[in-house]
């Protein structure tokens, strides 16, 4: 390996195996993707997952689903952490995008349920890592905003990303954190992601990029045949070269397709919560995802809760 190789490189090519979990719900799982298959290309093997948590438009009620309101799992691995496979579902049906990527990959993928808060989803994770033989477990977050301070005036869904993340401490497993597709959520901007990563770097918690081969990018391609999600389809755009603008979300949104979108940075989860990552450091002794939520809301911050059950609201008034 070159003496040039970065922190990321050189522990993912240590690993044995790594679990990916995609800290933002949705099609974070993706993103997961991304950085198996980056982790494929030095030789390690690796699991997927995401959380419980879907985008209204699949699943209506607001906040993530707890474990036992899915159907169809292909297993459980701890009260707040079971395994997708391609039938498993939501109450009335939806399909969770883990479900997708598991009849994708053929092999069951993570679920992990955030409601239980930092503690449970700590044991979760070191269970589901001991259980699939993993020794490294790595939160993915696709945009940024995991590292938000809380004020930025595009951050819309910092719960999830903040609580997940929050938990890294409290693992006794190793962990490593990860932003792929730097503002290609609509959220923060690049330069505001990139001046947070910064901020890390001048704690100490900078890690490097994990490099993204050509087919790593074309398996992750190949993935949005079958998972919906946008900001993980745009930071593959972002690798594969292109640059400009694009509308996400029907057109509610643009992001900005760069260089930085296509890039794989990783960092140490526990120095970004003593340093951007404001948020989750804020909840990390929330016993739920409930007292996060309000501990955010305590601090002028609107999450994607709060959005749910809006718009719940209006469609039944």
């Amino acid at each position: 390996m070159s003496p040039q190789a970065s922190e990321a490189v050189r522990r993912c090519a240590a690993a044995s195996r790594i679990l990916v979990v995609g800290i933002g719900g949705g099609g974070d799982v993706a993103g997961a993707l991304a950085f198996g298959e980056a982790a494929r290309a030095l030789g390690t093997g690796f699991v997927v997952g995401g959380l419980t948590w879907e985008r209204r438009p699949v699943d209506p009620l607001p906040g993530p689903r707890r474990l036992d309101e899915v159907v169809d799992l292909a297993g459980t691995l701890h009260a707040a952490v079971g395994l997708a496979g391609p039938d498993t579902a939501g109450p009335g049906g939806f399909r969770f995008c883990e479900s997708d990527m598991a009849a994708f990959l053929g092999e069951p993928v993570v679920l992990l349920d955030p409601n239980p808060g930092p503690a449970a989803i700590a044991a979760g994770l070191d269970a589901a890592a001991a259980a699939l033989a993993c020794d490294l477990v790595v939160l993915l977050d696709v945009g940024g905003d995991v590292l938000a301070h809380g004020e930025e005036s595009g951050l819309a869904s910092p719960l999830a990303d903040a609580t997940v993340l929050s938990a890294a401490p409290a693992m006794a497993t190793p962990t490593l954190a990860a932003v792929f597709g730097i503002g290609c959520d609509g959220e923060l901007t690049p330069d505001e992601v990139l001046e947070r990563l910064a901020e890390v770097d001048a704690a100490g918690g900078g890690r490097g990029d994990l490099p993204l081969p050509a087919a790593a990018l074309d398996r992750v391609e190949a993935s949005l045949e079958h998972v919906t999600t946008e900001a993980s389809a745009m930071a593959v755009r972002c690798a594969r070269g292109e640059t400009g603008r694009a509308p996400i979300r029907d057109g509610r949104r643009t992001v900005p397709l760069t260089a930085a979108g296509g890039r794989l940075v990783c960092f140490d989860a526990g120095i970004a919560i003593h340093s951007a990552a404001r948020l989750a450091l804020a909840v990390g002794d929330a016993p739920s995802l409930e007292a996060a939520q309000r501990i955010l809301a305590a601090r002028g911050v609107r999450t994607e809760l709060d959005y749910e059950r809006d718009a719940a609201a209006a469609a039944a008034g």
